[in-house]
C-alpha cells in the first residue's frame, strides 16, 4: 500500500470510528458490534505503525493515553470561566425573576446542574487542539491529553469552524464511581469521597492512560467563543453543538417562571435515576441579547442562577460496627444501622473506611447518625447528630479473624493484620486470584472458594491446581458434570498470559495496567521478581511506594514458595503477547454459537494473535464463520452468502498447521 492509499483509508476509518463513537457515547444508540469496532481500531493502529507520518491529532488512537507528564502548563482564559449565584429556595427563584423582568421579558432555559469539573475545549479548523480546567476562572491548567481519552469529546467536528471554544462539565458516572471505590477499598486505599472528587482526581493524573481507564464523560453546556456563526438564543447554540458532535446538557425552554420552577421540581425527582450526580438545576435567560442588557456583577452574571437542592440526608441509629479483613490484611469498619430509605432504596450499612475517618466523626455504637448516598449509590455517614454511645470506636489491636496483632504503617490510613496466614486474607486472595480480570477461573467464585477453605482443601492459590475430581465432588452441591467443568476451567487458566498471573498474585498497588507495564518491561515473572527498585522506577508512572511494594513482595519467602509452586504446575511465566503470527493476516472471522471447548474470548484472542480479525456480523467480506452449537442467524446468513463455515476443531487445525 502506498502512502496515498494509506492516507485515504485512514481518513475513511477515522470518519467511521467518529460516527460509531458519536452513536455510542453521545446518542447512547450503538450501531456496531464490539468486534467490528475493535477490528477497525486494529486496522488504524496497523496503518499508523506503517505510516507514522500520517498520524493526526484527531486519530482515535490518541484517546488511549500516552506518556506521563511532569507538570500541567497554565492556560489564560480569553473569556472568563465564571460561576453562578446559588439560590436555595423557590422564593429566591421568584425574586430572581422579578429582578430580570425589570429589564426584559424573558424566556428561561432550565438545565440539570452536573456535579463535576468544569473545563474548556478549544477547536481550530474543526480539530480539538486544547482543553483546560476552569482554575480560578481566569487561569486554568492544560489537560488536553487527559481530555482526549473521553470518548464523547469529538476530536474533529462535523463542520470546519475557524475557531470554537465550548465549556462543559466532566463527570464520573455513578457506576464507574462505585467500581473505583470498590477497587480502592480492596487495595486498602483511601476511597474517593464522591464522583466529583473522583473526576477531578482522574483529570489531573500525570499519566493519561490512567485517566482513560476511569470511564469519564462530559456534557457541554455553553459556547464561550465562536468564529463563523452567530446565534440569537442559548437553546439554538445547544442544538447546533449537538449537530457538531457534542453531547449537550438536556434543557427545556420555559415561557414563565412558574414553568421554570415546575421543571426544577421535576429534575429534583428525576435526578435519582440519572447516571450521573447533579446537585441542582440552572435557570438561564435564553435570549442572548437580553443577557447583554442584564449584564453581570464583578463576580456573577445577572441573567442566571443555580438552584441547589437540599441534600437528602436521613437520621438513624448506629447499632453495630463490623470489622472486615481484606486480601491485603486491611481492616475495614462497616457501620450497621436501622434501615432508612435514600434515593429510592433502603440502606442499612455503610463503610467507615478506616480509623482516621472514625476519629474525625467521633463515632460510637448507639450514636444517632446522618446518612446520605455519595453518587446516589454508595451510602456514607455524614456526621454524628447525637453522641449517645461511649467513646470513639477503635479498630482492634488483634485481627478479629485470626487473633494476630494489627499495625499501622507510617502515614498509611489502613490498619492491617500482618499475619500472611490469616484465613480472611486467604479467602479474599483466592477470590482475587480466580477473578475475571486475573486468572478468570469460571465457577470459582466467592461461595466455592469459601467451601474449599472451610474444607481445608486449599491454603494458597497454588493449591487450586492440586484439586481433583474427588476433592470437588466432596463439596456440597457439586455433581460430576459441574465438578468436571470447574476442573476444566482451572486447567485452562494455566494458559493465561503472565501479566494476568502477576496481577492475580495480589501485590499491593499492582493493578492490571501496572502488571502489563511490568511484563512489557521485564518480559517474564522471573524478570519482575529479580528487578531492583531502581529498575522498576524507570517505568513511567511507577512511584517509590509501589516499587518497594513489588520488591518487598518478591523478597518474601512465602511469595517465593507460591511462585515456584505455580511454575511447577505449568502456569505461563514468559510474556509472549507480541509473539503472534501473520498466518491469518487479511482474514476476517465471525464466531457464532457455543463452541465445544473454547470460550468466545479465547477463540477471538487466538485469531487475533495469528493476525486475523473478528467481526460481529456476517458479510461478503467474511472469510470464515466458526460455528458452534445453536449458531442461529449468523450461520444462516453465511450459508446464503456462500461463506466458508468451519468448526472449532478446524479452526484449531488451521492455527496449528
Amino acid at each position: 500500500m502506498t502512502a496515498g492509499e494509506a492516507e485515504k483509508r485512514l481518513n475513511e476509518l477515522y470518519a467511521t470510528i467518529e460516527k460509531l463513537n458519536y452513536d455510542y457515547y453521545v446518542l447512547d444508540a450503538p450501531t456496531a458490534e464490539d468486534d467490528e469496532y475493535d477490528a477497525l481500531m486494529r486496522e488504524v493502529k496497523s496503518l499508523e505503525a506503517q505510516f507514522p507520518q500520517l498520524v493526526t491529532d484527531f486519530s482515535p488512537t490518541r484517546r488511549v493515553g500516552g506518556a506521563a507528564l511532569s507538570t500541567f502548563e497554565k492556560v489564560t482564559h480569553t473569556v472568563q470561566m465564571g460561576s453562578l449565584q446559588d439560590v436555595f429556595s423557590e422564593e429566591e427563584l421568584y425574586n430572581f425573576d422579578i429582578t430580570v423582568r425589570k429589564e426584559v421579558a424573558p424566556e428561561y432555559s432550565v438545565e440539570p446542574k452536573i456535579d463535576g469539573l468544569s473545563v474548556s475545549l478549544e477547536y481550530r479548523d474543526g480539530v480539538f487542539v486544547r482543553g483546560s480546567t476552569r482554575g480560578d476562572g481566569f487561569v486554568g491548567e492544560d489537560i488536553t491529553e487527559n481530555l482526549r481519552t473521553i470518548k464523547s469529546i469529538p476530536l474533529r467536528l462535523t463542520e470546519k469552524l475557524p475557531f470554537l471554544e465550548v465549556r462543559g462539565e466532566v463527570y464520573m458516572p455513578r457506576e464507574s464511581f462505585a467500581k473505583l471505590v470498590a477497587q480502592q477499598e480492596e487495595n486498602g486505599e483511601q476511597p474517593a469521597k464522591n464522583p466529583r472528587n473522583a473526576a477531578a482526581g482522574s483529570l489531573r493524573q500525570k499519566d493519561s492512560s490512567v485517566t482513560a481507564k476511569r470511564s469519564l464523560d462530559i456534557f457541554i453546556f455553553n459556547i464561550q467563543q465562536i468564529e463563523g456563526r452567530t446565534f440569537t438564543r442559548h437553546s439554538e447554540t445547544l442544538d447546533y453543538l449537538r449537530q457538531l458532535g457534542f453531547r449537550t446538557v438536556g434543557h427545556k425552554v420555559c415561557g414563565t417562571i412558574d414553568e421554570a420552577v415546575a421543571r426544577i421540581r421535576e429534575i429534583g425527582v428525576e435526578k435519582h435515576g440519572y447516571a450521573y450526580d447533579t446537585d441542582g438545576a440552572v435557570i438561564k435567560v435564553d435570549d442572548l441579547s437580553q443577557r447583554d442588557i442584564l449584564g453581570s456583577t464583578s463576580k456573577v452574571p445577572k441573567w442566571a442562577v443555580a438552584f441547589k437542592y437540599p441534600p437528602e440526608e436521613k437520621e438513624t441509629v448506629l447499632r453495630e460496627i463490623e470489622v472486615n479483613v481484606g486480601r491485603t490484611g486491611a481492616l475495614t469498619p462497616v457501620a450497621v444501622f436501622d434501615p432508612v430509605l435514600l434515593a429510592g432504596t433502603t440502606v442499612s450499612r455503610a463503610s467507615l473506611h478506616n480509623q482516621d475517618i472514625m476519629d474525625k466523626l467521633e463515632i460510637a455504637v448507639g450514636d444517632t447518625i446522618a446518612v446520605r448516598k455519595a453518587g446516589e449509590i454508595i451510602p456514607e455517614i455524614v456526621k454524628v447528630t447525637n453522641h449517645a454511645g461511649g467513646g470513639t470506636f477503635r479498630l482492634p489491636e488483634n485481627c478479629p479473624v485470626c487473633g494476630h496483632r494489627t499495625e499501622k504503617s507510617g502515614d498509611e490510613a489502613a490498619v492491617r493484620c500482618i499475619n500472611p496466614g490469616c484465613p480472611a486474607q486467604l479467602l479474599r486472595r483466592l477470590e482475587h486470584f480466580a477473578s475475571r480480570e486475573a486468572m478468570d477461573i469460571e465457577g470459582l467464585g466467592e461461595a466455592v472458594v469459601k467451601l474449599l477453605c472451610d474444607e481445608h482443601l486449599v491454603s494458597s492459590a497454588a493449591d487450586i491446581y492440586t484439586l481433583n475430581m474427588q476433592d470437588v465432588l466432596s463439596l456440597p452441591g457439586f455433581k460430576e458434570k459441574s465438578a468436571g467443568n470447574l476442573l476444566k476451567a482451572i486447567e485452562e487458566s494455566k494458559q493465561r498470559q503472565p501479566d494476568r498471573l502477576l496481577f492475580a498474585l495480589g501485590i499491593r498497588g499492582v493493578g492490571r495496567r501496572y502488571a502489563e507495564l511490568l511484563m512489557k518491561k521485564f518480559g517474564s515473572i522471573d524478570g519482575v521478581m529479580n528487578a531492583s527498585e531502581e529498575e522498576i522506577l524507570s517505568i513511567d508512572t511507577f512511584g517509590e511506594v509501589l516499587a518497594k511494594n513489588i520488591t518487598d513482595a518478591f523478597a518474601d519467602d512465602e511469595m517465593k514458595e507460591l511462585v515456584e509452586k505455580l511454575r511447577g504446575y505449568g502456569l505461563k511465566f514468559d510474556y509472549d503477547k507480541a509473539a503472534g503470527s501473520d498466518k491469518f493476516a487479511g482474514l476476517t472471522f465471525v464466531l457464532t454459537g457455543t463452541l465445544p471447548t473454547l470460550k468466545r474470548e479465547q477463540a477471538k484472542e487466538m485469531i487475533e494473535n495469528m493476525g486475523g480479525k473478528c467481526a460481529g456480523s456476517v458479510s461478503k467480506k467474511t472469510s470464515y464463520v466458526v460455528a458452534g452449537e445453536a449458531a442461529g442467524s449468523k450461520l444462516t446468513k453465511a450459508q446464503e452468502l456462500g461463506v466458508s463455515i468451519i468448526t472449532e476443531q478446524e479452526l484449531l487445525d488451521m492455527i496449528n498447521s
